[in-house]
């Protein structure tokens, strides 16, 4: 429970994901949550069969991108870390959008006139905060500039969302 607490510190930009290392089971453990909670808010807002395979894709795609990151950059032993760091965070945004959906649905139960606007700006604000988590952790773990962070953290949401996105449409 103290290392999950750690981990979480991350997403409120404290900590250093260098000083954090998981074990194995950790991470693991991280991506079976990933998987289900993933695959939790894809059902609520698209086909089930489709949703989950695009959460599938969507880990393939993490696992690759950062896997290749570390080699390009010659630091592959850090993989277990930087991988257990973005997908803890990516979690936590993961467990607010299962909220977000809730608290959706709920809107569209009670006819909420601003459901639309207010819907919007949750997922926007999710991501914009998701962003700036996986932006902070790479400036920590590669001692990057914010502007180098940011761009590689849009780089990496674009990878990992977008590709399978665009793969499901085809």
């Amino acid at each position: 429970m103290k290392l999950l607490l750690q981990y979480l510190a991350l997403c409120f930009f404290r900590n250093n994901p260098t000083d954090l290392i998981p074990p194995k089971s950790f991470m693991w453990k991280t991506v079976a949550f990933y998987l289900i909670s993933g695959c939790i808010v894809e059902g609520l807002i698209a086909d089930p069969a489709d949703g989950s395979l695009e959460v599938l894709l969507r880990t393939i795609m993490a696992f690759s991108t950062i896997a290749t990151l570390l080699l390009i950059l010659k630091k592959s032993r850090f993989f277990k870390q930087l991988f257990t760091a973005i997908f803890v965070c990516e979690n936590f945004i993961m467990t607010l959008a299962i909220g977000a959906e809730v608290l959706d649905h709920l809107m569209v139960m009670s006819h909420e006139v601003h459901r639309e606007e207010i819907s919007t700006a949750l997922g926007v604000f999710l991501v914009v905060w998701y962003i700036t988590i996986v932006s902070y952790i790479f400036r920590k773990f590669f001692s990057y500039r914010i502007s180098e962070s940011v761009i590689f953290a849009f780089s990496y949401f674009v990878l990992t969302y977008g590709i399978p996105m665009l793969f499901m449409d085809i």
